[in-house]
């Protein structure tokens, strides 16, 4: 499915979690998380909604490269006497420069999340928030898989909801487990209505599970999207008017 109906569909699980699950809060931020995790699984897709918005900083990642080739060969020059330990510098700055100027579209990209990811691994230590910094692992290593594959498994839905677990432990945020791992599984669920389906048990088994109705991107497809999410909604609205009314 696009992007739009995943982070939909997310949104909608946000909202029965929050209207229909006995204790936990009716919260817009428990809603927004739904949704961010409902985007979380193609976060190994380069053209991913998520991948788009957490990556920020593939614009620098080259000029990142280029700078450490011109701080190496600076060091080098200044501080180094003639002999082997100079050349290695230099050739280190070089063989730096020259993946700087050769680096674009999707390794920018992977290497722009992996910083991202670490960065959120260092936050979590510094603070002591050991969820934080499993957020950031999965972060650093959902860009080098294939698309549609360990993102898109039971075991990654259950690793993302136990780091809610232990936000919600940590937070004393009740519901947090259960807006992250609704909206993760919604993710899932809806990939396996499309042609591709979901390998939901890989790897110990390497089959794609489903009901083949959508071709993601076709006309057909997109209209189907539509109405899913649409009668998604209205399910959910639906059974949140029951319950308030009894």
């Amino acid at each position: 499915m696009r992007g739009s109906s995943h982070l939909a569909i997310g949104l909608i699980t946000g909202v029965a979690v929050a209207g229909l699950v006995p204790g936990v809060p009716f919260s817009p931020a428990g809603i927004a998380l739904a949704g961010f995790s409902a985007l979380a699984p193609d976060l190994d897709h380069p053209a991913s909604r998520l991948s788009k918005r957490l990556g920020f900083a593939k614009n620098y990642v080259r000029w990142a490269f280029v700078l450490v080739a011109a701080v190496v060969a600076a060091y080098a020059q200044w501080q180094l006497t003639p002999g082997a330990d100079r050349r290695l510098a230099f050739t280190v700055a070089l063989a730096f420069g020259l993946v700087g100027a050769a680096m674009q579209g999707d390794s920018t990209r992977k290497l722009a999340l992996l910083f991202t990811g670490l960065c959120t691994v260092v936050a979590g230590l510094y603070t002591g928030f050991v969820w934080l910094s499993m957020l950031g692992c999965f972060i650093s290593l959902a860009p080098f898989t294939s698309h549609r594959t360990y993102t898109h498994t039971l075991w990654a839905a259950a690793a993302w909801t136990y780091i809610g677990h232990l936000a919600n432990q940590s937070l004393g945020w009740h519901g947090v487990a259960l807006f992250a791992g609704g909206g993760y599984v919604s993710h899932l669920l809806a990939d396996s209505v499309t042609k591709a389906g979901v390998k939901w048990f890989m790897p110990l088994v390497d089959t794609s599970l489903g009901i083949p109705l959508i071709r993601t991107g076709s006309k057909s497809g997109n209209v189907l999207e539509v109405v899913i999410c649409t009668a998604y909604a209205v399910l959910v609205l639906a059974l949140i008017v029951s319950r308030l009314q009894f």
